[in-house]
């Protein structure tokens, strides 16, 4: 396999087909990352450059170097480049001026890219048809920060894809597919011991930070305040959390009802970050009878069964490390 380099305007500087290692790590609710190890050689060091793109076969995501070490030891003569897909772009943004919004969630993530300051070759693209609604106030905010937030909150993808020939990048919406067994409109995907089609398993549990129910405190002082809560529970299952939005203002928004779902929406940031912590991590043959790319993807919904631990999992895939050795995927 080989891996093609470009510069920061699209043009291509060359290819690295002698590298040893490549990581490859996709990521749903913010950039994936990868990591380069290869020889030191003059051609190496020479394409390996800070701010280059890096970019793979059968890959929509392609990198930016953002990091280069150098060694040459004895033992040891080795180049390792590491770096963020190109969706980290967003975070040289700022949300400079006020941007209230009242809408779908996808409008949201498209005009946010025309609110600041352009990047270069980069446009939106047509939206998706996704139904799912926000109420927000942005101000001084990392641009790259609240596009994960508002994935977070609606389950929505995001990435930059490159268009090479034409020399564009755009930024696009995507949600993953339920191939969960709870399901029947699509094609099941269950990943099993018993199916023999899993291995190399660990599972996490942590309720630490876990909240259920919220209240967000807007405009005004003492009784005069505005508040909203949401979430709920009781007796042992009630945990509560206040959140202070008074940076938040009402004369931003058209109508009282707005505002409010703002409030509401901050809370609801809130809520989604302080969840249930469940985490299974396992490792799939690429040659198993669930063929990557073509049965599932990353942000799909699949169900994950550990029997002789007693779990079943319907999960969304967040997360997937391709790892290269010598140019086979392992």
């Amino acid at each position: 396999m080989e891996l093609r380099v470009y510069d920061l305007d699209l043009n291509r500087k060359g290819v690295i087909d002698n590298f040893q290692s490549l990581i490859w790590t996709r990521k749903y609710y913010e950039s994936g990352t990868f990591e380069i190890y290869a020889p030191l050689t003059q051609s190496n060091i020479d394409l390996l450059k800070q701010e280059r793109l890096v970019a793979k076969d059968g890959s929509i995501e392609v990198g930016i170097i953002e990091s280069i070490e150098l060694t040459d030891q004895a033992n040891k003569k080795q180049i390792v480049v590491k770096g963020r897909f190109l969706s980290s772009l967003l975070e040289r943004r700022l949300i400079k001026s006020t941007f209230s919004f009242n809408g779908l969630t996808e409008v949201a993530m498209n005009e946010l890219i025309s609110v600041v300051e352009p990047i270069p070759n980069l446009s939106t693209t047509a939206l998706n048809g996704f139904t799912d609604k926000v109420t927000f106030q942005a101000t001084m905010k990392n641009l790259l920060t609240i596009m994960t937030k508002l994935s977070k909150t609606s389950n929505i993808g995001f990435r930059v894809a490159t268009d090479f020939v034409n020399k564009k990048l755009t930024f696009e919406t995507y949600k993953g597919i339920d191939r969960s067994a709870s399901q029947s409109a699509n094609n099941k995907v269950i990943f099993s011991e018993n199916f023999e089609n899993i291995n190399d398993t660990s599972y996490s549990y942590n309720s630490t930070l876990y909240k259920t129910k919220v209240f967000v405190g807007g405009e005004g002082e003492g009784p005069d305040r505005v508040y909203v809560e949401l979430g709920g529970g009781e007796g042992y299952d009630l945990r509560e959390v206040f959140v202070d939005a008074k940076d938040i203002q009402s004369m931003e928004f058209s109508t009282n009802e707005e505002y409010l779902d703002a409030l509401k929406q901050r809370g609801q940031e809130k809520l989604s970050s302080m969840v249930e912590v469940e985490a299974f991590d396992y490792q799939t043959s690429a040659m198993g009878n669930f063929k990557y790319k073509k049965d599932y993807d990353l942000g799909d919904i699949v169900t994950i069964r550990k029997e002789s631990w007693g779990i079943s999992l319907n999960k969304r895939i967040t997360g997937i490390e391709e790892v290269y050795e010598q140019g086979g995927v392992i």
